[in-house]
């Protein structure tokens, strides 16, 4: 790099590169908890569910010592629809010096429709036959599948269940093929214990509630929103040029040396924006809400009767009707985008962390534009009667 009159930092991670579509569309866990400890029983470690939308609670803060303690606060948060995931099969993995290998694959006998049309490009125009001659192997006794389940046990030392989500009782979406992935089984005392919890699963609804709890700290793992080609400014964060700068001013000036003859891949250029797999540690969970539930939202100090979804449903998703789960902040992604939640990989001590989350109001007004009101009885309380129910 040539002389330059001041210096600075440089701009933008390398941590992420290279900076392109992800293949990944609906997330992928790339690490599970370890699994070190044998006292616990056993349980998964990983959930799906897809991105309603945001809104603010007030709580307060418990946290002796702190400036903030005893003080209220307003904290945004988002809102994650889970409805219950459906275990179909198990698979185990063996340790090499390469890493995990896989060593068999058991399949539950009866499998959905849901989970068959994510193995087919066209459903319709297909014979539909997926896994018919693997349900032969539960006749007589299913003596092959058993003899399966105990070499997971014998010789396995990660055991994981294969699990989708369930589509259809999204209210919002057109989705016919349901979301498959694999769910790392934790805890128990040997390999056969996590394969007895994975059998007992089989063809069984696993809610979010069985997963995780309240004031546990997960992480979400997504895809990014997607932003298209744009220049280096908006990308990269690097500085503009001077307004006289001849042929614009949102460029790198110097892209690199005369020698060697190449522009070097860390120089900022113009390019894909968003779109990107990412992974968000240590969000708190605030409150996880059960399908049905019409006062969901209600606290100690809001005793009015009102479920998670506002006035006028989450913009651009609708209604939630089923199981949802509250995290602190922001997550990645469109309204309606498949996300993952994993149980943290870290071991938490701060204050923060382990922290005792009590909410005293949780925002359910209109989030198209300035909301007044919380509920609809609120609304016609204040309003009066329309002028067509009025004879």
């Amino acid at each position: 790099m040539s002389h330059r009159k001041f210096e600075a930092p440089r701009h933008g991670s390398t941590g992420f590169r290279p900076r392109k579509r992800t293949k990944h569309h609906a997330g992928r866990v790339r690490s599970f908890p370890k699994d070190n400890d044998t006292s616990k029983p056993c349980h998964l470690t990983a959930f799906r569910g897809y991105k309603a939308g945001m809104t603010h609670v007030v709580r307060s803060v418990d946290r002796p010592g702190a400036l903030m303690h005893k003080r209220e606060v307003v904290d945004a948060v988002s809102v994650i629809e889970t409805p219950p995931m459906v275990v179909v099969g198990v698979v185990g993995y063996v340790e090499t010096p390469r890493g995990l290998r896989s060593l068999t694959t058991v399949f539950a006998e009866h499998l959905s429709d849901e989970f068959k049309r994510r193995c087919y490009r066209n459903w319709y125009a297909s014979k539909k036959k997926a896994y018919v001659k693997y349900a032969t192997k539960y006749e007589n006794g299913a003596e092959d599948i058993e003899a399966e389940l105990s070499r997971i046990g014998k010789f396995c030392s990660v055991v994981r269940v294969i699990a989708h989500t369930q589509p259809k009782k999204l209210s919002n979406s057109r989705m016919k093929k349901a979301h498959i992935m694999e769910i790392q089984v934790n805890g128990g005392a040997d390999a056969a214990a996590k394969v007895e919890f994975a059998k007992a699963l089989f063809e069984k609804e696993v809610t979010v509630d069985s997963v995780f709890a309240q004031d546990e700290n997960i992480d979400v793992i997504g895809v990014t929103k997607g932003r298209g080609y744009e220049g280096v400014t908006t990308r990269w964060g690097v500085s503009r040029l001077p307004r006289k700068t001849h042929r614009g001013l949102r460029k790198v000036a110097c892209i690199g040396s005369w020698h060697p003859a190449r522009v070097s891949d860390t120089v900022p250029r113009a390019g894909q924006n968003g779109y990107f797999h990412r992974t968000e540690m240590n969000k708190k969970v605030y409150r996880i809400g059960k399908a049905g539930d019409e006062k969901s939202c209600m606290t100690a100090a809001d005793l009015t009767e009102k479920s998670i979804t506002p006035m006028g449903g989450f913009v651009h998703y609708g209604e939630v009707r089923n199981d949802w789960i509250m995290v602190k902040g922001a997550v990645v992604g469109v309204k309606k985008r498949a996300l993952i939640m994993r149980k943290s990989l870290m071991n938490h001590s701060s204050r923060k962390h382990l922290e005792k989350i009590e909410l005293k109001f949780i925002d359910t007004s209109s989030k198209l534009g300035h909301g007044r009101f919380q509920t609809a009885e609120e609304k016609a309380k204040f309003m009066g009667p329309l002028a067509s129910k009025q004879n």
